[in-house]
C-alpha cells in the first residue's frame, strides 16, 4: 500500500452573513451559535483534532473575529473561575496551540469554490480538509467522527475524498450530488458531480454532505475558475474536472448529519444532542412529551 501525504491542515469557509438567522446573527457569527452549550465551530473542529489535523485555517469576513477569540485564552474568565473555584476543564477544548489556527479574509462573497481558494497560500502543496461547520456531522455512540472516517479511507486509496449521505430524489435539486461507479462497503467511486441538480437530471441520490479531503491541485482549477450555479465559483466545479485525472472516491458517513443552515434543522440538532446527553436527556425527553401533548 502506497503511503499517502499526511491530512494535517483544514479549512473552515467561515464568512458567510448567516442571514437565515437574522437578527440572532446580526452581531454573532453564527458559527458561534451553540447546539445546546457547544458553537457549531467547535464541534467541527473538535471532529478535525480527532482525525489528526493539526492546523486550523479560517477563512473570515468582516464580523467574524469572535470566532477566533472563541479559540483564544480567556483571562479574566479563566481567574474569576479559578478564584471561585470552578472546574476549567469545560474550557480546555477551546484554547488552541499557538500557531494552530490561521485566519484568511475572503473580502467578497463569491462562493464556496473562491473561500477555499483563499486559503491557498497556507494549504500550500499540501492535501486538505475541508469543514463546513453548518453541516453537524455526529458520530454513533461509541464510533468515530466523519474526518476520521475519512482519513483512515483516505490512507488506504489516496486521492480525492467527500463525504456523502443519502436523500430522497426530491430533495437533491438542494445539494451537489454524486454520480457513482464502483462501490466497496462506504467507499464508492466517483465519476461525475454535478451542483444542484433537477431531480430529472440527478445522477443519483448521494449528496456530498459538508466534508471533504483534497489535493492541492485543486487550487490551481480554482484559479481560473469561472462562475457556476447561483452567479458563484463552485467548489463542486472544480473537483468534476479533477475525476479522471486522480482517484476520487465517496465516503457514506457513518453517523447522523444536521443541517443546521436551516432553522428547522438547527432545532434537530439541539433536540438530538441534548436526548443523548447523560446530564440532561431524560429531563429533556420528559420536557418534549409534555410539550407534544
Amino acid at each position: 500500500m502506497t503511503k499517502q501525504r499526511p491530512i494535517k491542515k483544514a479549512v473552515f469557509p467561515v464568512a458567510g452573513l448567516g442571514t437565515r438567522f437574522l437578527p440572532a446573527t446580526k452581531a454573532i457569527p453564527k458559527e458561534l451559535l451553540p447546539i445546546v452549550d457547544r458553537p457549531l465551530i467547535q464541534y467541527a473542529v473538535d471532529e478535525a483534532r480527532e482525525a489528526g489535523i493539526e492546523q486550523m485555517i479560517f477563512v473570515t469576513g468582516r464580523g467574524k473575529t469572535a470566532i477566533v477569540e472563541h479559540f483564544d485564552v480567556a483571562y479574566e474568565l479563566e481567574d474569576t473561575m479559578t478564584q471561585r473555584s470552578k472546574d476549567l476543564s469545560v474550557l480546555d477544548a477551546t484554547r488552541a496551540t499557538p500557531g494552530d489556527i490561521i485566519t484568511v479574509r475572503q473580502q467578497v462573497p463569491m462562493g464556496l469554490g473562491h473561500a477555499i481558494w483563499c486559503a491557498r497560500a497556507i494549504v500550500g502543496d499540501e492535501p486538505f480538509a475541508i469543514f463546513l461547520p453548518d453541516e453537524l456531522m455526529v458520530g454513533k455512540k461509541g464510533g468515530s467522527g466523519c474526518m476520521k472516517q475519512m482519513v483512515e479511507a483516505y490512507n488506504e486509496v489516496g486521492g480525492n475524498l467527500i463525504s456523502v449521505l443519502e436523500v430522497p430524489m426530491e430533495e437533491v435539486s438542494s445539494y451537489g450530488v454524486i454520480a457513482p461507479g464502483a462501490e466497496n462497503g462506504a467507499l464508492t467511486e466517483v465519476i461525475g458531480l454535478v451542483e444542484k441538480p433537477p431531480v430529472a437530471e440527478a445522477p443519483s441520490n448521494k449528496i456530498v454532505s459538508g466534508r471533504y479531503i483534497l489535493q492541492p491541485e485543486v487550487m490551481r482549477t480554482l484559479e481560473t475558475q469561472g462562475k457556476g450555479a447561483g452567479g458563484e465559483i463552485q467548489l463542486t466545479d472544480a473537483m468534476a474536472k479533477m475525476i479522471g485525472t486522480q482517484p476520487f472516491h465517496a465516503v457514506t458517513f457513518d453517523g447522523n448529519r444536521y443541517d443546521c443552515g436551516s432553522k428547522v434543522g438547527f432545532v434537530e440538532a439541539t433536540l438530538a444532542l441534548a436526548l443523548a446527553r447523560e446530564d440532561m436527556g431524560a429531563d429533556v425527553r420528559a420536557i418534549a412529551e409534555r410539550l407534544l401533548k
